[in-house]
């Protein structure tokens, strides 16, 4: 199959290291104008989800007409017979790419999310109400720009994102997972807990994500806190791999609760350091409070570790009480009690922990793995074909 790839010159790097030399010919680069400058530096200065609204969209809108420009030459140079649209994800952003002279598949889109109920506060007034003239406009904004309205097929997550498509979308819409698991990176080794030094039984818990509101990291210490403040005959120690305008208050919080010495904070770090230090620990733990995806989750069951995680977006797709353990997020106060327990849960039962770990990478070997994906994607690239 000859493939083409059309993507923003910010990828170059990247690219040029995973992609043979000999195919660097069908690479075109969209580059980097000082309108994505500008609006990329207004965009710093705004909370993320606003920003993502505010100077996000019409960043990408800008980039897809310069895109647009160049897969219509390509298709008609080398007779493509499909047209490929995976970003951005969200169900409600407009896209350009259409009248291109080939069938245009879009997706898959993976969005709808909103808070829990119980915690809509962590929602600002301003970004509510932003939130909701975005979501109202996309309407009319889609009807301009009918990209979803004359795509050949609409690829979506789940059935959240469906519901959030735009109205009057009568394309085709097929079910497909985003998300999923390179298993030579993810590989299913296990490995001693490097905790596993003495005679005291300990268990090594593993964050990985950005430290921002949303990931709700703070519930964590807190209910590690609640453990540090029992008479347990166990060890806990939680690794939190990632950065974000959060970790200094988070750095301060786990010193004010006094478990400095249950908690260490790595910073970024590359994927392959994350696999090690998820193949020298027990269990993943994931409290992210809006996760449309959480491919960690994925990568975590690939290497047959159980899962914590909130029952809410992403996870929820994904977990099942076979592999892992979801929680409720009725409250704060329940959802740090909720995470004790079941952190509680997995550290008396070693069992426990290897049958939900089994458990999940038989899931992601039969659903999840990229080779699986990669032959669901040609099939429906020749659906995308059919008149």
């Amino acid at each position: 199959m000859e493939t083409w790839l059309v993507v923003h010159a910010r990828t170059r790097a990247e690219l040029n290291d995973a992609i043979d030399a000999s195919d660097q010919d069908r690479i075109f680069y969209i580059p980097d104008t000082v309108v994505h400058r500008t609006l990329w530096r207004l965009g710093k200065r705004l909370p993320q989800r606003i920003a993502s609204i505010v100077t996000g969209i019409p960043m990408h809108l800008f980039t897809q007409w310069l895109q647009r420009r160049v897969v219509r030459k390509l298709v008609a140079q080398n007779s493509i017979d499909v047209v490929h649209e995976p970003i951005p994800v969200s169900p409600k952003q407009p896209s350009l790419m259409y009248g291109v002279g080939a069938p245009v598949i879009i997706g898959p889109m993976n969005g709808g999310m909103t808070f829990p109920p119980a915690f809509k506060s962590m929602e600002s007034k301003h970004e509510r109400i932003l939130i909701n003239i975005g979501r109202y406009t996309s309407s009319i904004a889609n009807m301009l720009m009918p990209g979803k309205r004359h795509a050949k097929l609409l690829l979506v997550a789940n059935d959240r994102t469906r519901k959030a498509l735009p109205k009057n979308v009568n394309t085709r819409i097929i079910e497909l997972v985003e998300n999923g698991v390179d298993l030579s990176v993810w590989k299913n080794t296990a490995q001693k807990s490097i905790l596993d030094t003495t005679a005291e039984k300990s268990i090594r818990f593993v964050f990985m994500g950005r430290m921002v509101d949303l990931k709700a990291v703070d519930i964590l210490l807190d209910a590690l806190a609640i453990l540090d403040s029992e008479e347990n005959d166990f060890k806990i120690h939680l690794d939190l791999l990632g950065d974000g305008q959060e970790r200094s208050r988070l750095e301060e919080q786990a010193s004010r609760l006094k478990i400095t010495h249950m908690v260490q904070f790595h910073g970024f770090l590359s994927q392959e350091e994350c696999a090690t230090y998820l193949a020298r620990c027990d269990a993943l733990i994931l409290p992210s409070l809006h996760e449309c995806g959480g491919a960690v989750v994925l990568e975590a069951m690939a290497m047959s570790k159980p899962v914590i995680a909130t029952d809410w977006g992403g996870p929820a797709d994904y977990l099942d009480e076979h592999c892992g353990i979801l929680l409720p997020p009725d409250s704060r106060d329940s959802l740090v009690q909720g995470f004790a327990k079941a952190m509680k849960q997995l550290a008396e039962s070693q069992s426990l922990r290897d049958r939900l770990g089994r458990a999940g990478r038989d899931k992601i070997e039969t659903v999840y793995d990229w080779e699986i994906k990669i032959d669901q994607i040609l099939s429906i690239y020749r659906l995308g074909q059919e008149k």
